[in-house]
């Protein structure tokens, strides 16, 4: 496997980033805006489906389709697919019960729980300031959730049911995470990509038994973009980290909570409370404590390495 190429334009590796946040933000508010008709599954297959000729596009482009394409752990892929589609499964079902911002901060922990279960999976050590910020985090995921997971707070069991959703979506999303830190040590990202979309495609269709429906032609069009949007969101993903150091641009993650506020607010009229900006804003402290953590220890890293070298 080639190594990648050495981070030289860090500004141009924020713009990308920032850019596929906010391609996967109007991303979900699509979804969102079908989902009372469309179900999960069927959303599932048009955002993976339709994201296959951008990514093949974008192969053929970097002249990787030969090599891009050949793996040499199919069962992992299958995994991580599997993984994937249910924690896009659980989140496009959440979008129908839950605002826009809701359902962003709720998959905040994703990250968190991706540091939980490297640990026990992967055997990752996780000292007491990663388990202190992750601790902060699911405290603020928590905080968000809460109301509508308590009848009595005056949440209906439909909301209730959208958070369930939403943390569930981000419990596979975590494990998704898993499996693509043992891939990514003997395969390319683009393998990883590619696979993935199809995969997904493959396991939404065991779904179309359970109500799928014929859309509208603007709901159609829809869902055809979701999966266009979702390519490119990919692509600038992607691309991104082979621009910048991952701990310079992964904060910009966070980005995503000022994108669906604007679009929540303008596109469905979603008012955001208290309680849900301080439960996000908690998620988002912990999750850029991490990530500066991660960062001091790689550099930590770095200068062993080189005291070591002769």
């Amino acid at each position: 496997m080639q190594p990648e190429t050495p981070p030289q334009r860090p500004l141009r590796g924020i713009a990308l980033k920032l850019g596929s946040v906010l391609v996967f933000i109007v991303m979900s508010a699509l979804i969102k805006a079908t989902a009372d008709r469309v179900p999960p599954g069927q959303a599932v297959f048009f955002r993976s489906f339709f994201a296959l000729p951008v990514i093949l596009v974008w192969l053929g482009l970097r002249r990787e389709l030969t090599t891009g394409l050949g793996t040499r752990n199919p069962v992992g892929h299958v995994w991580r697919g599997l993984m994937g589609t249910a924690a896009m499964g659980f989140g496009f079902a959440g979008l129908a019960f839950l605002p826009l911002p809701e359902v962003t901060a709720i998959g905040y922990a994703a990250p968190l729980l991706t540091v939980i279960f490297a640990a026990m999976f992967l055997g990752e050590e996780v000292r007491a300031f990663r388990i202190g910020a992750v601790g902060l985090g699911l405290a603020g995921v928590l905080i968000v959730a809460s109301p509508r997971l308590t009848l009595n707070s005056g949440a209906s069991a439909a909301e209730a049911l959208g958070a369930l959703l939403v943390l569930f979506g981000a419990v596979f999303a975590a494990l998704a995470q898993v499996f693509v830190r043992k891939l990514v040590n003997g395969e390319k990202t683009s393998t990883i990509v590619f696979w993935f979309s199809v995969t997904a495609s493959l396991v939404s269709l065991l779904t179309l038994p359970w109500g799928w429906v014929w859309p509208h032609p603007d709901e159609a069009a829809l869902m055809v973009t979701t999966g266009i949007l979702g390519g490119i969101g990919q692509i600038l993903l992607t691309s991104s980290y082979r621009e910048a150091d991952a701990s310079l641009i992964a904060p910009f993650d966070y980005a995503s909570m000022l994108f669906a506020l604007l679009i929540g607010y303008f596109a469905f009229g979603e008012v955001p409370t208290a309680t849900m900006l301080a439960g996000a804003a908690l998620v988002i402290t912990a999750g850029c404590l991490i990530i500066w953590r991660e960062r001091q220890l790689g550099l930590k890293r770095d200068r062993q390495r080189k005291a070591m070298t002769p």
